[in-house]
């Protein structure tokens, strides 16, 4: 529960190691173009996201009201979820779940690891350097018109569910109003869209993360009916990595998929 995610944290937080990797010049993800540097400054100061070495936060799924703990490593990818119902996480080598593979309900642990750790976090992480980002064509939805960013992977990468991803831009904010987007996982051949809508950015450390996002089915040019609706909270940054052993898989976990 949220309460727990604040108690875990800070007992993690006074395990850090203080030990710093010196600097050796400029981090390349700062180099990115005019177009999507606008919109990352309208979501806060995006260096917090650069400097970064951990992330947290904590998930209520609003459909069953099932709640989940997030911690990640943003420099190797590591992830831990404490769940409701399971613990789950990439250790760096594989993918675990604990007490067995009966207790994940989805389809695949490997791609749920890390599923809404990218939603959160876009469009932070779209300035990862396997990502190339551009300037679109307007786009009509919702019977709207809005600016697009492409974001596009190198040949064979994923991030989160997908190879590339549509920003629609919100014409009065200048925020991102929403994410279009094919899940590319399970079949590199899809083609059907989904979208995300993000809805009530909170500040988190001088950057904005969105309090809900809620997923839909994409038909014509519109979003349809709900897929999913996800709430956020507690959400941290940490210039230093979290100990070790946190990503670790327990003896009571299992090798997961």
């Amino acid at each position: 529960m949220k309460s727990r995610h604040l108690i875990y944290l800070v007992l993690v937080f006074l395990s850090i190691s203080a030990c710093k990797e010196e600097n050796t010049g400029p981090d390349p993800r700062l180099n990115q173009p005019e177009e999507f540097k606008k919109l990352l400054d309208a979501h806060g100061d995006w260096n917090k996201w650069i400097d970064a070495k951990s992330f947290s936060f904590a998930m209520v799924h609003e459909t069953t009201l099932e709640w989940e703990n997030h911690y990640l490593d943003l420099q190797n990818g590591k992830a831990r979820i404490d769940a409701d119902l399971f613990q789950a996480g990439n250790d760096g080598e594989k993918v675990w779940i604990s007490p067995n593979r009966k207790a994940f309900p989805g389809q695949s642990v490997r791609f749920y690891h890390n599923l809404y750790s990218t939603f959160l976090s876009i469009p932070y992480v779209l300035t990862d350097t396997l990502v190339t980002v551009k300037k679109g064509g307007n786009r009509e939805f919702n019977g709207k018109t809005f600016e697009t960013l492409d974001a596009t992977l190198k040949e064979g990468k994923l991030l989160g569910p997908s190879n590339r991803y549509t920003l629609l831009i919100d014409p009065e904010t200048g925020k991102l109003a929403w994410v279009l987007f094919s899940v590319k996982y399970f079949n590199p051949n899809n083609q059907v869209e989904e979208a995300l809508f993000y809805d009530d950015y909170r500040d988190a450390g001088g950057l904005i993360f969105p309090r809900v996002i809620t997923g839909y089915e994409v038909e014509n040019d519109s979003s349809r009916r709900i897929r999913y609706q996800v709430s956020f909270s507690d959400v941290f940054l940490l210039e230093e990595s979290l100990k070790k052993d946190l990503y670790e898989m327990p003896k009571s976990a299992v090798a997961a998929n």
